[in-house]
C-alpha cells in the first residue's frame, strides 16, 4: 500500500528558506519519478520539481535556481529545498509520482505561507 506523508510547511519571510520532506512507503518508491507539486486556491496542481530514481532532477522554470529536490532512498525520502521564497509561492505542496501523479496517492500536502 502506497501512502506519502508531506511535512515541514511553514509560515515564513520572503527571502527566507524552508524544507520540505516527503516519507513514501510501498513499492511506488522504487520504480517512479517523484515530484512535488504545489496548489493554491482556484488555481491547478503544479509539477515544480521531478527526480527519477537514478537522482536525476529536474526543476520548473517558475522555481529554477531557487528551489532544489533530492531523494534518499534508503530512508524512503523526497526532499525540497526551497530559498528565496517569494509570496507567490504560497500555495499547499505535494508529493507524487512524476510527471503522472496517481490520484489516490495523494496526501494532505503540507502548506507554504510566504509573508512579504
Amino acid at each position: 500500500q502506497v501512502r506519502l506523508v508531506e511535512s515541514g510547511g511553514d509560515l515564513v519571510q520572503a527571502g527566507g528558506s524552508l524544507r520540505l520532506s516527503c516519507a513514501a512507503s510501498g513499492r511506488m518508491f522504487w520504480l517512479n519519478a517523484m515530484g512535488w507539486y504545489r496548489q493554491t486556491p482556484g488555481k491547478q496542481r503544479e509539477l515544480v520539481a521531478t527526480i527519477t530514481p537514478d537522482g536525476s532532477a529536474n526543476i520548473a522554470d517558475s522555481v529554477k535556481g531557487r528551489f532544489t529536490i533530492s531523494r534518499d532512498s534508503n530512508k524512503n525520502m523526497v526532499y525540497l529545498q526551497m530559498n528565496s521564497l517569494k509570496a507567490e509561492d504560497t500555495a499547499v505542496y505535494y508529493c507524487n509520482s512524476a510527471p503522472n501523479p496517481v490520484a489516490r496517492y495523494w496526501g494532505q500536502g503540507t502548506q507554504v505561507t510566504v509573508s512579504s
